[in-house]
């Protein structure tokens, strides 16, 4: 394809990169560190077995910002291997610091598209959990259409799944909210764990990041969206 193929033509992205300064930190850590914890993007799947050095359920988190939440989920839930993806290297550098200053061995870092990844690297009925925690709401309703949570991602996420599988999202736009239960309740894949039309009333595994508690107390709300996978698609 070339430059002057239409923009209508082009993928529509749910992010926008916005590299930001890399702290030498950061940056040291994807010169010397990817090599090691991270995953280059390829059109080949993935062997979890391989790649983690061991057989364990596998969860896949889109878009982690930088990395707190899920080295913090690693940690305490160590008999999980741990798949980050997410576009911004510096928040790619960070977690890969926090991966080596923790000593977690269940986290492997993909610094790329996720649809992309899900597409392209993820084994059909293989992940135990996708998670997709505050992303971004575009909130103006002409860029709704680049929300990431559409019903055709929703399809892919659930053929990556295996049976039984949890989707676990969660933002704090109450209209995201709202589009997110719409999209999941209409495919037949899921069920709702918290009863059809419902919000989950707790986080799961998912921790209290400090962005949430400051938004908290200036009232404002989070809602949690925890699907499974049902046993019969």
């Amino acid at each position: 394809m070339s430059d002057a193929t239409p923009a209508h033509h082009r993928a529509i992205r749910s992010f926008v990169r916005r590299e930001g300064r890399l702290t030498e930190a950061q940056r040291r850590a994807l010169d010397e560190l990817q090599a090691r914890w991270g995953v280059p993007f390829s059109e080949r799947t993935l062997a979890f077995a391989a790649l983690f050095g061991r057989e364990a359920p596998v969860v896949m988190e889109i878009g982690f910002g930088n990395g707190e939440s899920l080295a913090e989920m690693a940690a305490a839930d160590p008999e999980r291997n741990y798949l980050g993806v997410e576009v911004h290297r510096p928040g790619v550098g960070r977690l890969l610091n926090l991966v080596e200053q923790q000593g977690l061995r269940n986290v492997r870092v993909i610094c790329h598209d996720a649809v992309e990844v899900l597409r392209g690297q993820i084994p059909d009925a293989s992940l135990a959990g996708v998670q997709l925690y505050f992303p971004d709401p575009w909130p103006k309703k002409r860029h709704h259409k680049r929300r990431i949570v559409q019903p055709a991602w929703v399809e892919l996420v659930a053929d990556k799944l295996k049976a039984g599988g949890e989707l676990h999202m969660a933002t704090d736009w109450e209209s995201y909210a709202q589009h997110m239960l719409e999209v999941l309740e209409a495919c037949p894949a899921f069920e709702n764990t918290a009863g059809p039309g419902n919000y989950s009333p707790h986080r799961g595994r998912r921790p209290q990041t400090k962005f949430e508690r400051r938004g908290l107390r200036k009232g404002h709300g989070v809602w949690d969206l925890i699907y499974r996978k049902r046993g019969d698609t």
